[in-house]
């Protein structure tokens, strides 16, 4: 069987919603260049506030194609049947996602997606339809907070997209985490200080988690839970 992302559907897909998310790059760079000059912090020190909200409502702000490639072929690497993902906006690594689980061959697997923009989650719907991959998919929408209280049983691989409420989703999902489980986090060296809670929590070896950061644009954690 071919991956998934062989599919000409899919490949359509993932190009045109990367290439709106490289289009948004530069202007939501600037929105937080000037965000920082005026406040004298970045946006993690300054909180996930109204402004910020109203901004990236209508943004995709996706993770980078290989990053989201690197997911898909860790999660085929585990054979991952249950994955969470903390941050789905639009869904585009939510496809990378469910296409390896469905590459891994779980017709019972699914990614738990969590969005807590409506109308964001209402594109996201659009794009897993059109992807043909809804079926591997439970999009959860509201606040994480609330909505991964319950993954439904062990938890193969974690994506945490969504710094302002990282440490919220990690805490949670992290009893479900099997031994050798993956967590993924993105932007750990860029958004380095906002991240300090959380890297706390990882390197508390009452959490049973060893990390490190590899050298992807503004740093991608990887996360192993051991037994």
């Amino acid at each position: 069987m071919t991956s998934s992302l062989h599919d000409p559907v899919l490949e359509e897909l993932l190009d045109r919603l990367h290439a709106e998310s490289d289009a948004q790059a530069t202007e939501t760079s600037a929105f937080f260049a000037e965000m920082r000059r005026k406040s004298g912090r970045d946006r993690t020190q300054r909180g996930f506030d109204d402004d910020m909200r109203r901004y990236l409502a209508d943004k995709l702000v996706a993770l980078d194609r290989d990053k989201a490639t690197f997911c898909y072929q860790i999660c085929c690497a585990l054979g991952a049947r249950r994955v969470v993902e903390a941050g789905t906006s639009h869904g585009v690594s939510t496809l990378y996602l469910a296409a390896a689980v469905r590459d891994n061959g779980h017709d019972d697997g699914v990614v738990i997606a969590t969005e807590y923009e409506p109308d964001k989650a209402a594109v996201a719907r659009a794009n897993f339809e059109e992807a043909d991959l809804a079926s591997w998919i439970e999009l959860r929408e509201g606040d994480l907070r609330e909505t991964l209280v319950d993954c439904g049983g062990p938890v193969d691989f974690l994506l945490v997209d969504i710094w302002h409420v990282a440490l919220d989703a990690l805490e949670l999902v992290a009893p479900a985490l099997r031994p050798g489980a993956v967590v993924v986090t993105d932007n750990t060296i860029s958004s380095a200080e906002g991240y300090q809670p959380y890297f706390e929590f990882l390197n508390d070896p009452a959490n049973k988690l060893r990390t490190m950061t590899l050298p992807f644009a503004g740093g991608l954690e990887f996360t192993v839970r051991v037994h």
